[in-house]
Order: C-alpha cells, then sequence, then structure tokens
C-alpha cells in the first residue's frame, strides 16, 4: 500500500490493475479503525511514493513474510491466507450479504465472460458495509458486567 493510493477523505483504498492477480483495479472501502491506523502510520511520514507500511530496506515494502514470522513468533496456528479464508467464512456462514459482494471484496472474479460485461460497478457502497460489518466483528467486545459468573459477560 502507498500512501498515494489512500484517499483518507473518501475512506478508500486503490490499488493499481498491476499490482493485483485479475490485473484491474481494486478499491476497498476503509473503516473508522483502518483510518486510525493509517493516522498512526502517518507520523512516519506520508510521501507519495512512500509505502504505508515500509520495510528495513529503503524503498520496500514491509516483507510478504513478516506477518508470516510475527505469527510464528506469538505461537498462532494461522496463515496470513487464512485471514482472507476466515472472511469469506463468516460472509458465508454469519451474515446475509451475498456471495457476489464477498467475492468482489476478495477481488475475486465471478461469474462468466457474459456476467462480468454486464458488471460494471464494483459497488462499493455494498462492500463498505460488509467491510464496516466486519471490523465490528473483529473488534474485541468490552464485557457487559464486570462479575466473571454471570454468563452473558462476555455476549
Amino acid at each position: 500500500m502507498k500512501w498515494k493510493e489512500v484517499d483518507r477523505k473518501a475512506a478508500v483504498w486503490t490499488v493499481p490493475g498491476e499490482r493485483m492477480k485479475a490485473s484491474r483495479e481494486h478499491r476497498t472501502p476503509l473503516t473508522p479503525r483502518t483510518l486510525a491506523i493509517l493516522e498512526e502510520m502517518a507520523t512516519a511520514g506520508t510521501a507519495p511514493d512512500a509505502f504505508v507500511f515500509p520495510g528495513n530496506k529503503e524503498d520496500k515494502p514491509l516483507s510478504g513474510m513478516a506477518m508470516d514470522m510475527i505469527l510464528r513468533r506469538m505461537k498462532v496456528d494461522a496463515t496470513v491466507h487464512g485471514f482472507r479464508s476466515s472472511f469469506r467464512d463468516w460472509c458465508e456462514e454469519c451474515t446475509n450479504f451475498p456471495r457476489e459482494l464477498a467475492e468482489a471484496a476478495l477481488a475475486h472474479v465471478v461469474g462468466d465472460e457474459t456476467e462480468r460485461a454486464y458488471r460494471r460497478s464494483d459497488a462499493l457502497e455494498k462492500r463498505r458495509k460488509l467491510m464496516f460489518a466486519w471490523a465490528n466483528y473483529c473488534e474485541p467486545k468490552k464485557p457487559k458486567t464486570n462479575k466473571p459468573s454471570d454468563p452473558d459477560t462476555f455476549a
């Protein structure tokens, strides 16, 4: 992610096609928590061509292995790709969002050639609702009471 790809006012990250598997631009709606993280990262500088999450080497992003290494050090039995898979499972099992919307959020190509020819929108605002729901699901929940014996404490 480079700073020039992020529109904090519109809360959108636009990934250029040359960096996407399907070779087409992908817009991602940003949630308030994501924007807060970006504000924290902005303290290191926001030059347009600078990486939001810079690596140790000049003009290089954080390596693809960085998250894997953090997960290993934390002894978390998960993979980075598992985050995408978890999102997709959550969409399917815990929400009523349409399948096509979940696939679009993952930048997957959906439908046959004819259907794709007629589908010109990227459903950004619908995907924004999906991402807000996902962010809400992922955000740690605060206990309702201080009584640990209350079974609804962490509901």
